[in-house]
């Protein structure tokens, strides 16, 4: 097989065997030989003459869980029950709902939770509408808006489709930070439409997560709605990204001994990552970037550039390097993938300065893969889960709204971000920190809540909360 078994394509077989010894070894190696992993057993019943059991087995796709299940019903004495996609099954009705927080036991709470008491709460907003950040679902309830047009990897996929992804999203905010979050999955790919209709949307949330919308409009949708909204708003495919990023990068210079100030960095992929990850890295102290897209170095001679490119032109290559990215890579400290697969070869890696930094971020398949460079590289980090150092947006987004929101902030600033990157780079001990381990787990429990301090913090240094206080 090309690639290693994955529970993202992980199945559930129920099984009927024959109740001799040795059946589940031929079982086994029927899965082993077709290169599956048999990940867990869940449960035996014992029948006279038959033993039923449910088996998880991780494939690497859903041709290869076809080919499982072919290779398990090809075992003599064995009788496939039931064969279930489990990623598939997760997702049946959908992964979130609404809990009640008020009990309706008898006539008084309902007096009090809707009519007439409801009236006095109403009025309190109408005549203190900064109000309804402590009265409704505001204070703690964020919109994850997309319209589906960059999903993943999977492109313009259209907002129905979009909705299992924002369903993970909400699922993640609610998880590591208790964060209420909803999808909001809009019928449109027009960047005034989309910004329309969040603008409208602001009485009800206390933050808006924008998500998977494609640039160049991604750009503008941002930066409309950050100046017309009086709440948080954050595209977490650009910022997200960038502040793990940046977190991950702060911990591999201490592992190679490079100053941040001195680094040449090359950016595959000058979209709106490439954009906000090469942006924070400046914030940070990086002075020399160069970044790639399809044509090329970015520099200020091309004329083929749209806005957010021109802005890169203006800003980055400060050499004015041309050509691709192999003719720009040379003596390059760090190199950082936001792009597509093999984009990159090990002679590229060979040629860049010593102790080099590889980011290859493009999921579900990397620039380079890491096994090519695991004897040249210093610190090799992906957007996958099955390698070491995964740049993960999740270590972020929970804990920036987190803060944002218990600061009551009224926007995102770059010293909010910056601060969440180095949180979570603080969250790796120096007797943790390591070549496979730059970052933390998504399931380090100190993670989000640091990132959530740091960045309420900065908030309220940057002057942007709100006041606060009930009636």
């Amino acid at each position: 097989m090309a690639d290693t078994p994955t529970p993202a394509y992980s199945v559930r077989i129920r099984v009927r065997m024959r109740n001799q010894p040795g059946m589940l070894g031929r079982l086994a190696i029927a899965i082993g030989e077709v290169g599956a992993n048999i990940s867990g057993l869940q449960g035996f019943e014992a029948k006279t003459d038959s033993l039923d059991n449910d088996i998880v087995v991780n494939c690497v796709s859903e041709a290869h869980e076809e080919q499982v299940r072919a290779a398990v019903e090809a075992v003599d004495g064995v009788k496939v029950l039931e064969f279930e996609d489990r990623t598939f099954h997760l997702h049946e009705g959908g992964k979130i709902e609404v809990l009640s927080l008020a009990p309706v036991r008898d006539i008084d709470d309902l007096s009090m939770a809707y009519t007439p008491g409801v009236a006095r709460v109403c009025l309190e907003i109408a005549k203190r509408p900064e109000s309804a950040h402590d009265y409704t679902i505001k204070r703690n309830t964020v919109a994850i808006v997309s319209d589906g047009s960059a999903v993943l990897g999977l492109g313009d996929i259209g907002p129905a489709a979009a909705m299992p992804v924002m369903e993970g999203k909400a699922l993640l905010f609610k998880h590591f930070a208790g964060v209420d979050a909803f999808p909001v999955c809009i019928n449109t790919n027009s960047p005034e439409e989309i910004i329309e209709t969040v603008l409208r949307l602001e009485p009800t949330f206390g933050g808006i997560n924008l998500e998977d919308i494609a640039a160049p409009g991604a750009f503008e949708v941002e930066e409309q709605l950050d100046a017309q909204m009086d709440i948080p708003v954050f595209h977490d495919d650009q910022h997200g990204t960038a502040i793990v990023t940046l977190a991950a990068l702060k911990n591999a210079l201490r592992i190679v001994g490079k100053d941040i100030a001195e680094l040449k960095v090359v950016v595959a992929g000058v979209g709106a990552a490439g954009v906000a990850v090469s942006k924070i890295l400046m914030n940070a102290g990086v002075r020399n970037i160069v970044g790639c897209d399809r044509q090329g170095a970015v520099s200020r001679d091309r004329s083929d550039l749209n806005r957010s490119k021109q802005w890169f032109a203006d800003n980055t290559n400060p050499e004015h390097l041309r050509g691709s990215i192999s003719q720009v890579i040379p003596g390059a400290d760090v190199f950082i993938g936001l792009s597509g697969p093999n984009l990159i070869t090990r002679d590229d890696v060979l040629g860049m300065a010593k102790d080099p930094i590889v980011f290859a971020m493009a999921n579900p398949d990397p620039e380079i893969r890491p096994e090519l460079i695991a004897d040249v590289a210093a610190v090799i980090a992906t957007g996958r889960s099955d390698f070491p150092n995964q740049i993960n947006n999740v270590l972020a987004f929970p804990g920036v709204f987190r803060g944002a929101l218990d600061a009551h902030a009224r926007q995102v600033t770059e010293n909010m971000k910056v601060a969440a990157a180095l949180a979570i780079a603080s969250c790796v001990g120096p007797d943790e920190l390591a070549p496979d381990h730059i970052i933390p787990s998504v399931f380090n429990s100190s993670v989000a809540p640091s990132v959530a301090a740091a960045c309420a913090d900065a908030a309220r240094a940057d002057g942007v909360c709100r006041p606060t206080g009930g009636a």
